[in-house]
């Protein structure tokens, strides 16, 4: 996720301080492809939000782990 800061500083170096690309990765440790997709967009923060999140080694055992964690929760005493 890119923040404000980090647009701002890129757009920055760019269009204000004559800085190539390859300089600004270097600078920043951002991908090349990030610093294109900022300074081809208007947005000021960009995001990823995954929509279903994968579990590709638990996946299997997910409802096999819930049943033990509810069996260990119901066996555990109430503080109170």
């Amino acid at each position: 996720m890119l923040i404000v800061e980090t647009v701002a500083r890129i757009r920055r170096e760019f269009f204000v301080k004559g800085k190539s690309i390859k300089e600004i990765v270097c600078d920043l440790g951002v991908s090349r492809n990030t610093v294109r997709k900022v300074l081809r967009s208007g947005e000021t923060a960009f995001s990823y939000e995954r929509s279903v999140q994968l579990l590709p080694k638990l996946g299997p055992w997910a409802a096999d782990l819930e049943r033990l964690l509810e069996a260990m929760n119901a066996r555990r005493p109430a503080n109170g």
